[in-house]
């Protein structure tokens, strides 16, 4: 099984790494989304929504995803990111996405992931699932 697709949009850079942490009347902490964070899983959510398996996967997955952010003047159609986000916390909010719209049984089954970041004329997310046996 192969599954590829690209989501065609500008990638949020607010990552899952970056919730608030608020103090109830009772003087315990508890963490909260902040709204921008919020705006990027909807965003995920109605981009990824269109892209999801006819059947949930439940084996070992390889994901593969290329996280391709606008070009600017100093930086050009190709070249890598070499700043923030880190590859891993755009990674966790991607995959809870997925486990919520039940692309796989559970996000534990990737078991292998190739993450880049570059920067590109044409900004967007490509997604690549490659099942491990």
């Amino acid at each position: 099984m192969e599954y590829k697709f690209f989501m065609h949009m500008e990638p949020p850079k607010i990552t899952h790494q970056q919730k608030r942490v608020g103090i109830n009347s009772a003087g315990k902490p508890y963490f909260y989304e902040s709204e921008r964070l919020r705006d990027a899983r909807n965003l995920l959510t109605v981009n990824l929504a269109k892209h999801i398996p006819t059947n949930m996967i439940t084996h070992g997955i390889r994901l593969i995803a290329k996280w391709y952010f606008p070009a600017t003047k100093r930086h050009k159609h190709g070249e890598y990111m070499l700043t923030r986000p880190d590859t891993d916390n755009l990674q966790k909010l991607l995959k809870d996405v997925m486990t919520d719209l039940h692309f796989w049984k559970d996000d534990a089954l990737v078991c292998s992931e190739i993450v880049e970041k570059f920067y590109s004329d044409i900004p967007g997310i490509y997604i690549s699932l490659e099942e491990i046996t």
